[in-house]
């Protein structure tokens, strides 16, 4: 029985002050007239019954969430009542449909990445699931289209296109140098951070590489019984605590020998900061990217001027290279090598 997990807790720290904890990047219409989420959701609906999709969030989100995706019933949005990273958040999400479905497949997929092909991603997710069948823990990798340093790697033997071939190994983000070397080797795959994997599947590899979260959610799953429907956060809040702070790169996939990559090409971008508007905007007659503003510039280029709707008008002059989001509550000016900073003026907020 395939399934679907959308995480869809982050902070949206990177995109502030177009977003906030209340209402992050993956529920913003920034990018286009749907929010990230609904287009995450919309894509995999020619999958499954949309009963058989699942949203992991935060309490904080939950109203916002809602009111963008009106058909999805409460019963299948999963609460996190902290935030223990994805080896806890995979964990909680998967025991959670499992009480609606015995031993089903999960496919976990990010809320706020952006596909332009959605047929071939379909196509990747049939290739997968059929491979999860055998036990496997699947990821999909994305063939490189430069040496890219903000992204993991997944090393193969070879890159076939939506061939399955086994891992050998994650590499955590590289430096230009060997960033270029992976490129060149043809021999590395982007660490997209979707997986497809049996419940039975992940819970032995927990078992194996990281007894914490393993104990952790077996306390848990005690609470549950089947079809009940989702606890709020605070019932299970003490016990969720118990998790270890670990990624699921770290807690499973780069010590399990069962994991197998399918080398994926589907437009994938995953809108990691503001840069992002230059690789999916076309720029104007001065290398500007303006989106859902009006912008008036002179002497000014390569700069990426953004708002999330409310109608304010930008006028640049004598300026390069700098980020300008605009809310009605805030406006961020920005160099755009600072942009990994920016969560230094959350901190004063």
């Amino acid at each position: 029985m395939l399934t679907f997990l959308i995480m869809a807790g982050g902070s949206g720290e990177r995109f502030w002050p177009l977003s906030t904890k209340q209402k992050p990047k993956q529920l913003l219409k920034i990018f286009s007239d749907k929010s990230l989420i609904r287009l995450a959701y919309e894509r995999i609906l020619p999958l499954v019954d949309k009963d058989r999709i699942f949203i992991a969030t935060n309490e904080i989100q939950v109203p916002a969430l809602k009111a963008d995706l009106t058909e999805l019933d409460d019963s299948r949005i999963i609460i996190e009542p902290a935030f223990r990273d994805t080896a806890a958040a995979i964990a909680y999400g998967s025991t959670m449909i499992s009480k609606y479905y015995d031993n089903p497949t999960v496919c976990v997929l990010a809320s706020d990445h952006l596909i332009s092909n959605s047929e071939e991603f379909r196509n990747v997710i049939k290739i997968a699931e059929k491979e999860a069948q055998n036990n496997n823990i699947i990821t999909l990798g994305i063939k490189p289209t430069y040496p890219e340093t903000g992204y993991g790697y997944i090393e193969v033997n070879e890159a076939t296109l939506n061939v399955p071939v086994k891992s050998l190994g994650f590499r955590e983000k590289p430096k230009y140098e060997i960033a270029k070397e992976y490129f060149d080797s043809g021999r590395y795959l982007w660490n997209s951070g979707m997986f497809i994997f049996k419940y039975d599947t992940i819970m032995n590899a927990l078992k194996k590489y990281s007894v914490n979260h393993y104990e952790t959610i077996s306390s848990i799953s005690k609470l549950f019984t089947k079809n009940e429907g989702i606890k709020t956060a605070e019932q299970v809040k003490d016990v969720f605590m118990n998790f270890e702070k670990k990624s699921i790169d770290f807690a499973v996939m780069e010590h399990a020998d069962n994991i197998i990559v399918i080398p994926s090409e589907f437009g994938w971008n995953d809108v990691g900061n503001f840069l992002a508007f230059e690789e999916l905007f076309d720029k104007d007659e001065n290398s500007n990217v303006v989106r859902n503003i009006k912008c008036i510039s002179v002497d000014s280029n390569n700069n990426i001027v953004v708002s999330d709707g409310n109608y304010q008008q930008v006028s640049l002059l004598g300026v390069s290279n700098m980020i300008i989001a605009v809310t009605k509550d805030n406006i961020l000016v920005c160099d755009k090598n600072k942009n990994q900073d920016i969560k230094k003026i959350i901190k004063l907020l």
